[in-house]
């Protein structure tokens, strides 16, 4: 499934967020948005999952018309995986996990053997299987956010937005959550600040800055020493790394 996000223009209040920016996931393609805080990677993906609504532009994902479609017929498709999930209640893990199924269900329709068997899939793919019965606020950061990729995979989508969703969480948890949706063979959209973990993982790269495209390319295109020092003010030296043959970032003020 690919996603076309074409013209899109963001405003909050009289502050223009977005400018114009077109955005073009190809089917099984991993694409990051790179850029510093502010310069509106969130705001994009957040108009692309209807969390806001855009002054002027279009998404599509492959003949959907997202922003004009149900929510529910829209998470049938994409699911997201976001920065921030605390939550004022409590579910055990596998009940949270079952959410991903409501998109899927009718009305007060209940849990049946699939929705099962899909959720412990789920549970398997991300090595939660042995906390299905836990609290899930008992759990670390690292641990919440691989329940929550788990309901997103429970709700078996064809694309996957990530916002952000590993900022916050030390490297074993980055790697964890990114190898897995790397797996999933799906088309990807996401939002990292790591740009070892961008070089990384992502087939293609976006870099944002002031709310427009900058450049954008294959990592090896974009993430140059030039285009860093652009975006985030910073002098740096890329290498390639001698053990995993990605490109590494040697940074200096």
């Amino acid at each position: 499934m690919e996603l076309v996000a074409k013209e899109m223009e963001i405003r909050i209040g009289k502050k223009e967020i977005i400018k114009n920016m077109s955005i073009h996931v190809k089917k099984q393609q991993f694409v990051g948005l790179i850029g510093p805080n502010g310069c509106g990677k969130s705001t994009l993906l957040k108009s692309i999952y209807k969390s806001l609504t855009p002054h002027k532009g279009s998404v599509f994902l492959d003949e959907v018309d997202v922003l004009k479609t149900s929510e529910k017929k829209v998470s049938q498709r994409l699911g997201v995986v976001g920065q921030f999930n605390e939550m004022n209640f409590d579910l055990t893990v596998q009940q949270m996990v079952m959410l991903g199924r409501t998109p899927h269900k009718k009305m007060l329709e209940s849990d049946n053997q699939e929705d099962f068997q899909i959720v412990e899939e789920a549970l398997v793919r991300t090595n939660l299987i042995d906390y299905k019965n836990r609290s899930f606020l008992s759990l670390s950061g690292g641990e919440k956010q691989r329940v929550i990729l788990a309901r997103t995979i429970a709700q078996q989508p064809k694309f996957m937005i990530l916002d952000e969703p590993t900022n916050h969480l030390d490297i074993r948890y980055q790697i964890e959550i990114l190898s897995c949706v790397k797996s999933l063979n799906i088309g990807v959209l996401a939002a990292l600040h790591d740009l070892e973990m961008a070089a990384h993982y992502c087939d293609y790269i976006y870099a944002i800055k002031n709310g427009e495209v900058y450049a954008h390319g294959t990592p090896n295109e974009v993430l140059t020493s030039e285009t860093i020092e652009a975006l985030y003010q910073i002098k740096c030296q890329t290498y390639i790394n001698p053990v995993t043959k990605n490109l590494g970032f040697a940074f200096g003020l």
